[in-house]
């Protein structure tokens, strides 16, 4: 616009000057314009993931990724950070370090999706057109949902924490070493949140630090969740309620976070069994947990989407209900599994073996199907882990061949030390598509 400016104010005859301000506007709307084979939505687990795998087999400039952020965070690492295992600086890379080098990286927002024309706009003007599209964006965390809490957030020493967010996620151990009385409480939101299990283990790992700092018969352990069970597969369930029965943990089912006041230091929740009735807790510690939503800009083309804002796939295929040239992966799609890095680490497999059909032509070849595999491996304290792993019917798919309902050492160390390492040089790379071949190792080529 600088540019048009000064052409206008210089003293030309009128068909001279149109004819330079159309070169300028032809200039500026091709400088805009993109066109690539593949656009991929968010930089994430699941974008980067997809990218690296279709720039091994396309080639330099054939995937394009839209991503404003300067880091990529390893989030599941967060909840050991709120228990003081892991320090935040281990959780991040640069983005530069983490894209493929060779796709084209838009660090800019997306502002539109128009899938009926193939094309996406960011918050710069960009317009990129592409032959197909893989939808990455996340959720969003929306703690502005819960009246009082992101005050309490950033009022220092309020004792509120969370694990969701890195800008939070130092104060839980901070609080968490300040607390010699009164209550620890823990939240659970209504609707779908990434690692349904983070919740619990912050509980259960804060319940450990207190007790082995000889703090946990001053402090009463309280964990409050909307769900009616502890946890969705009964094969874990059982023994996480068994667990917090002995660890005198309060569990609280059916109970929503309602308000926070700073201040006074209390947390309200409601009973959503009986939404007229509350119950108000004054707290030493809270943990919260945010509701979470699908990005707003997904409803920029209501085809793509479902009622609840998510990206509508068919849950085998990965494919888009309305378009056959979009996919979806990770934690913005309607896939009725756990929002986990090890299930993006299936999807991402399912996805590119289909996308590549497309692209080369063999659409009409049957698609690889998806069967819902996701993990949770649940910390229970500082040197254990229960690590769940089960499919779409929440039958355990467990890749050891021991019982992984039992808290296990080896498992943490997994957790802690090389899941980390797998993710960001294996995932993130594109060779990681989750444990299946092992299993069938483990169990003899027995199951899936």
């Amino acid at each position: 616009m600088a540019q048009l400016h000064r052409i206008l104010s210089r003293q030309l005859v009128p068909n001279q000057c149109i004819a330079l301000v159309c070169g300028q506007l032809r200039k500026m709307t091709t400088e805009n314009a993109h066109k690539c084979k593949i656009l991929v939505l968010g930089g994430g687990t699941g974008g980067c993931t997809i990218a690296s795998k279709f720039i091994s087999k396309l080639g330099k400039n054939q995937v394009a990724i839209i991503e404003p952020a300067d880091l990529h965070y390893y989030q599941p690492m967060l909840t050991m950070i709120g228990g003081g295992m892991k320090e935040l600086k281990e959780a991040s890379r640069p983005m530069s370090e983490v894209l493929p080098k060779d796709a084209i990286w838009i660090k800019e927002n997306v502002s539109k999706i128009d899938a009926k024309n193939n094309a996406v706009t960011t918050t710069g003007g960009k317009r990129i057109e592409y032959e197909f599209l893989v939808v990455s964006l996340g959720l969003e965390l929306r703690y502005d949902k819960i009246p009082g809490v992101l005050e309490a957030l950033e009022t220092p020493r309020s004792g509120v924490a969370s694990n969701y967010s890195p800008k939070y996620v130092e104060q839980t151990y901070k609080y968490l070493q300040d607390t010699n009385s009164g209550k620890a409480i823990f939240t659970f939101p209504q609707g779908p949140v990434k690692c349904a299990g983070a919740p619990l283990k912050a509980c259960l790992i804060s319940e450990d630090f207190l007790r082995r700092n000889g703090k946990r018969k001053n402090v009463d352990v309280i964990y409050r969740t909307s769900l009616p069970v502890i946890f969705s597969v009964k094969h874990y369930a059982d023994k996480l309620n068994q667990l917090c029965a002995v660890r005198g943990i309060d569990v609280g089912f059916q109970q929503e976070l309602i308000s926070v006041d700073s201040a006074e230091k209390t947390a309200t929740f409601k009973n959503l069994a009986n939404p007229q009735e509350t119950e108000k807790f004054e707290f030493s510690f809270l943990h919260v947990t945010p509701p979470m939503s699908p990005p707003e800009v997904l409803k920029t083309t209501p085809e793509l989407v479902d009622g609840a804002g998510f990206v509508n796939v068919n849950k085998e295929t990965l494919q888009s209900q309305s378009f056959s040239n979009v996919y979806g992966i990770g934690d913005c799609t309607n896939l009725p599994t756990s929002k986990t890095a090890a299930a993006i680490a299936a999807q991402s497999g399912v996805l590119y073996q289909n996308l590549l059909k497309d692209i080369e032509g063999r659409s009409s070849e049957e698609k690889v199907k998806y069967d819902g595999y996701t993990s949770c491996p649940l910390v229970t304290g500082y040197s254990s882990v229960i690590l769940a792993e089960f499919d779409y019917s929440l039958t355990p798919l467990e890749t050891f061949p021991v019982d992984q309902s039992k808290e296990h050492r080896a498992m943490f160390f997994m957790k802690k030390d090389a899941m980390p390492f797998l993710y960001w040089n294996g995932m993130l790379k594109g060779y990681w598509n989750g444990p299946q071949f092992l299993r069938k190792i483990l169990h003899f080529g027995v199951g899936r």
